[in-house]
């Protein structure tokens, strides 16, 4: 545990106007607040605050946020209050300690609108001031390291899963790569801990193989760039486990067929060098096509710049070189902190002059509940990006696979509303085309035109997605308002009496309506009918032979809306099942075919089946899986080819189980001397359960291929 005047020296190290007083109070008063508090691993409760004001010191950050990470858990843990903050520290650390403070309110279960919720708190205090998100992530990576000490399996990995969904990614985007990556590796080593172990002794044996060659290639590159006439720093180091994991499960390739998993950085002193060290890289070894990228001149929305190259690098090694100046590396690894003393107002950084934090509370307002709000936004902020054009040249950067419709609502949310068309490179495309980098889009919009809800089937961006959900809800209110307030009328007449709202005023509780449009909107949707609303407005003598069902008997189980409840846009009633040729997932682009007698059929957008339906459009339904689907258990088969030894079958298995598959069916299709070739069918949430499945089984030593099985 740092000491008190340890952390004292390391602040006035790089800022010697720090306000020793004050850090000296904070780290008493932290002490004497938290007194005899234990955590989990048996030490005293006020090592944790200290450990997270070293980190925050260790990045450099102002004295403020130095002390809120002393304070940060005084509110929430122990008997002070704001007001005592204030008192004795100021407006501003009292603001930040609240505002960390209120993040931690709500204890995180597997329930997910609890973490949607929280995540969304966390969204709105770091809008305000982005310290708040700094000294949560450095009391998040200090929890992830002290992760091993919680007994309980579930409450760990839940921790690791939302570090993993939320904090990871937060990290990455203001920059800060050097603590993403330590939380991406203490996320995946309770994750997946197999599948981490399994890489760290290929890697293990590769340094074997290959004695100190990492040094070897450091040295030659060194002086090959110095005969170019380049001083430079050159390091290098092995990708990190995750990063492995992650290449293997995005391009579908097996640990043996990565050619680049070791990385090298080169420091130069101006950007001009930057150009110079990769002319001198490109002209002495032969460059893999495809491999370069220049962030320099687009650098990414956190400010990342670089240029990264892939070449045949000294001793045949296929290598990643990175190109980029000291300052730019600063900027990489420590993101907005790296920036701190440059900011005006002492210190304080408004997040709001981030493009993508204005974005996420544009989502904020547009989404409809905490989780929707969620699941845009991890959509906003996982993907790789795409970066295109406007026709004066404005550079919009997007998530890989973003379409024209994401572009509008990239530059303005009107633009989107009422894009019509749009111009890739001069040429009219259809709006669901996909874009590429440095594509030059024109949107053509009409005042006529309004969202779409098919779009939603293709944009990518959660800005998007959000504002044409948040039109679809409002025309379909609006529908379902005018169908309902109809069929009151209706049911008023055929009772033989006059239309009026205000008989149906005292009934509204019993129909679950806040107010006479929400009952219109009840009765439109189906949840409930005019007759019944009538009956109860006017109740009838019990005497009556036409008695009326009951409500609670009519809006039992069967309610039609019930059999469709986990696909979005199927006719309410319709049977539906799921196809066997294609096994479709949550996650999977699918499609509906009306098939006689048995309901509709869901297929994934690519099946070969869908074939023979194509002259027959009138057959097809739009569909989509809804957020619920996650709850229900789905088949996802694969094929595997596993060495014919004895125990691998056992291995196949057990790594299946381990990530929380089920296997309903396996079947050996062929067999020979060396190898099996094995069709498994296996219980899963969704696509992504899946994919973590086959990214696991290629990490197995025994395993010689995994695919998903189509048709």
């Amino acid at each position: 545990m740092m000491r008190q005047f340890e952390l004292v020296e390391l602040v006035r190290s790089y800022d010697p106007k720090a306000d020793e007083v004050a850090l000296n109070r904070a780290y008493v008063y932290s002490m004497k607040a938290h007194g005899a508090q234990l955590r989990a691993s048996g030490d005293p409760y006020f090592s944790h605050p200290i450990e997270v004001a070293g980190l925050l010191a260790q990045m450099k950050l102002d004295t403020a946020s130095i002390i809120t990470g002393l304070l940060h858990d005084t509110v929430e843990d122990t008997v002070a209050t704001l007001d005592d903050i204030e008192r004795l520290f100021g407006p501003d650390i009292a603001r930040l300690v609240d505002g960390v403070t209120k993040l931690s309110r709500i204890e995180l279960q597997s329930d997910q609108t609890k973490q949607a919720e929280n995540f969304r708190k966390l969204v709105l205090a770091m809008s305000e001031d982005i310290r708040v998100l700094l000294v949560k992530l450095a009391d998040r990576l200090h929890n992830m390291q002290t992760l091993r000490f919680i007994k309980s399996d579930d409450k760990r990995r839940r921790i690791a899963r939302e570090t993993m969904d939320i904090y990871v990614p937060l990290a990455e985007r203001i920059g800060m790569h050097r603590m993403k990556d330590q939380l991406e590796d203490l996320a995946f080593a309770e994750l997946h801990a197999d599948a981490r172990a399994s890489i760290n002794a290929r890697l293990g044996f590769l340094r074997e193989q290959g004695g100190d060659i990492v040094a070897r290639i450091v040295a030659e590159l060194t002086e090959t760039l110095k005969e170019g006439g380049l001083a430079a720093s050159v390091s290098g180091r092995e990708k990190s486990p995750y990063s492995i994991w992650r290449k293997m499960q995005r391009k579908n390739v097996s640990f043996e067929q990565l050619a680049d998993v070791m990385a090298f950085r080169v420091l130069v002193d101006g950007t001009g060098d930057c150009y110079h060290a990769l002319g001198i890289i490109h002209s002495a070894y032969h460059v893999v096509p495809g491999r370069f990228r220049d962030f320099i001149s687009t650098p990414k929305p956190n400010n990342y710049r670089s240029l990264h190259t892939g070449v045949i690098g000294p001793e045949r090694q296929r290598i990643e070189v990175q190109i980029r100046t000291r300052e730019m590396h600063e900027i990489a690894e420590l993101g907005v902190a790296a920036h701190w003393i440059y900011k005006q107002q002492a210190g304080r950084v408004d997040g709001r002059q981030y493009r993508w934090l204005r974005e996420l509370l544009e989502i904020l307002e547009h989404a409809s509940n905490p989780e929707e709000f969620l699941e845009h936004t991890k959509l906003e902020m996982f993907q790789d990006q795409v970066f295109a054009f406007t026709p004066k040249g404005d550079l919009i950067a997007l998530p890989r696979a973003a379409t024209p419709v994401d572009f509008a609502y990239a530059v303005h949310s009107q633009i989107g509303d009422t894009c019509v068309g749009a111009k890739i490179n001069g040429r009219l495309l259809p709006l669901r085309t996909q874009l590429s980098n440095g594509d030059q889009v024109e949107i053509v919009t009409s005042k006529a035109q309004t969202p779409s809800p098919t779009w939603e089937r293709f944009v990518v961006t959660g800005k998007a997605r959000a504002r044409i959900r948040r039109f679809v809800r409002t025309q379909q209110r609006t529908q379902y308002l005018d169908l309902g307030r109809a069929i009151m009328q209706k049911a008023f007449r055929q009772q033989g009496r006059d239309f009026s709202e205000r008989p149906l005023e005292p009934v509204l509780g019993q129909f679950n309506s806040a107010s006479v449009e929400d009952l219109y909107v009840a009765v439109g949707e189906g949840l409930a009918t005019g007759r019944e609303v009538v009956n109860a407005a006017f109740p009838r003598p019990p005497d009556d032979k036409d008695k009326i069902v009951p409500i609670a008997r009519a809006r039992r189980k069967g309610n039609p809306r019930d059999n469709a409840v986990s696909i979005r846009g199927l006719i309410p009633g319709m049977a539906l099942h799921f196809a066997g040729c294609c096994h479709p997932l949550p996650g999977d682009r699918i499609v509906g075919i009306v098939t006689t007698g048995k309901g509709v059929t869901i297929h994934t957008i690519d099946c070969d089946t869908l074939g023979s339906f194509a002259d027959e459009p009138e057959r097809w339904l739009d569909v989509a899986w809804s957020s619920d689907d996650a709850d229900v258990g789905h088949v996802g088969r694969i094929n595997v080819t596993l060495a014919n030894e004895a125990g691998n079958l056992g291995s196949l298995t057990t790594t299946i189980g381990k990530q929380g598959g089920n296997i309903s069916n396996l079947k050996i299709t062929n067999r020979s001397t060396d190898f099996f070739e094995i069709m498994v069918d296996i219980e899963v949430a969704d696509v992504r359960h899946l994919t973590t499945i086959i990214a696991a089984l290629r990490a197995t030593p025994v395993i010689n291929a995994v695919e998903r099985a189509r048709g």
